[in-house]
């Protein structure tokens, strides 16, 4: 299967209790994914028991985890070429009988002025930093954007010792109060929001407001903030935004999955419209954790061949539930979908401007006439931010999925392949 993260490793685990021999691929050093990313060890670390629950359980089935690998091309049916990162770039080929897709998902940024300013980072970006031994003791700080996301981020950087100025959520109040009657369903949800909000204590938490520019002489020192009525600005010294998550669905696409909207389509045992291929967590929509857990036990279970029980189809549909109630809430509002002025960049790889794409009617011809989505990113930042200002599409996924050294596409460098068993039995 590919990806570690808590989907991933759900599924490997109940594969792997059917009787499976289970290889699970992720491009990190550890498993865990972005949510358990680990990271240093500090005083304010929360501890998470369902992350030791889960990793201990991984350990403990015997799955083969292929760390810091990463997957560029699929070039034959039932083979996935990897670019093992700490080899100097080079590549292997792995063979599989039954396939699980747990790709994750990833920020959305929607560009404003001054977004580019460094100080001005990711929401999951500077957590992720943070996890990884980044201080931001005693920085002020303002968390902006829209999402779950943004109470958890800024908890715990406050817990990393920053000292929160602002959290501002773009969704209207009409629709956030719509979501907190129906949370009543998840009440760990609503726990969970209500101790981020009092252990952020004095922080001041916006809704209906949303960042329009940042603002310094060659680095971040305050951001300009609406409401849509009123504007003002907030000094600080780091800005984290970012407009909720966009699934990983690149790999799928490749593949030959299908797209339900934006999201992989699967059946209720996480079947996608590939033969053996089956996805989990976000690439499907995006959820949250216990959402992606129920989904992974059951595309375990299902491509090890179990049958699946009702309680886990009950409880997916529970935990789905949550997922179209946060699409419904954190719709992006018009506002920001027009905050970036005529210079301000879009994409950053290419140094692209708004300006250079009024006009263009789609996304191929603005990479044609800009070079837009075409850098080292290869448009996961600025392809999401351009589906939702200008409607476009990307038209196609081509293999390499990643930037890598002409040596890997030419073969030159190769690793041993790793022993695996061919049975049908292999994940």
């Amino acid at each position: 299967m590919v990806g570690a993260g808590p989907a991933g490793l759900a599924a490997a685990i109940a594969a792997s209790r059917a009787g499976r021999k289970v290889l699970v691929v992720d491009d990190n050093a550890a498993p865990g994914g972005q949510i358990w990313r680990n990271g240093a060890a500090t005083k304010q670390s929360e501890q998470d028991a369902k992350k030791t629950k889960t990793l201990r359980e991984f350990r403990r089935t015997g799955a083969e985890l292929l760390a810091g690998r990463r997957v560029i091309d699929a070039p034959d049916a039932h083979v996935l070429r990897v670019i093992v990162e700490s080899a100097g770039g080079a590549t292997e080929d792995i063979r599989w009988q039954k396939l699980i897709l747990a790709t994750g998902a990833r920020e959305r940024f929607l560009p404003f002025p001054g977004w580019t300013l460094p100080g001005v980072f990711g929401a999951g970006g500077l957590q992720a930093l943070v996890k990884g031994g980044f201080s931001v003791q005693g920085k002020r700080l303002v968390v902006a954007g829209t999402g779950p996301l943004l109470l958890a981020v800024a908890f715990h950087l406050q817990q990393e010792g920053a000292a929160i100025a602002a959290i501002a959520e773009q969704a209207p109040i009409r629709k956030m109060a719509d979501m907190a009657a129906k949370l009543w369903s998840h009440p760990s949800k609503v726990w969970q929001g209500l101790g981020y909000r009092i252990a952020l204590g004095r922080a001041s938490y916006r809704i209906g407001c949303w960042p329009v520019e940042a603002l310094g002489e060659g680095k971040l020192s305050a951001v300009r903030l609406t409401n849509g009525k009123e504007s003002w600005i907030e000094d600080c010294d780091l800005l984290a935004c970012g407009f909720h998550l966009v699934p990983n669905t690149e790999l799928a696409l490749m593949l030959g999955c299908t797209l339900r909207g934006d999201v992989v389509s699967v059946d209720a045992d996480q079947r996608s419209s590939v033969a053996d291929i089956y996805c989990a967590g976000e690439p499907t929509g995006i959820a949250g954790l216990d959402a992606a857990l129920v989904q992974g036990e059951i595309a375990g279970r299902a491509a090890a061949g179990e049958r699946i029980k009702s309680r886990l189809r009950r409880r997916r549909e529970h935990e789905g539930g949550m997922g179209r109630m946060m699409d419904r809430a954190f719709a992006l509002r018009p506002e920001v979908l027009s905050l970036a002025s005529a210079d301000t960049i879009v994409c950053r790889c290419e140094d692209v401007e708004y300006t250079q794409l009024q006009g263009r009617n789609s996304w191929t011809d603005a990479k044609l006439q800009t070079r837009c989505g075409m850098g080292a990113c290869q448009g996961r930042v600025c392809g999401p931010a351009v589906e939702a200002m200008f409607g476009w599409k990307n038209a196609s996924v081509r293999p390499p999925l990643y930037p890598v050294p002409i040596s890997a596409i030419c073969g030159e460098t190769e690793v041993d392949q790793p022993e695996l068993p061919t049975t049908q039995e292999t994940l």
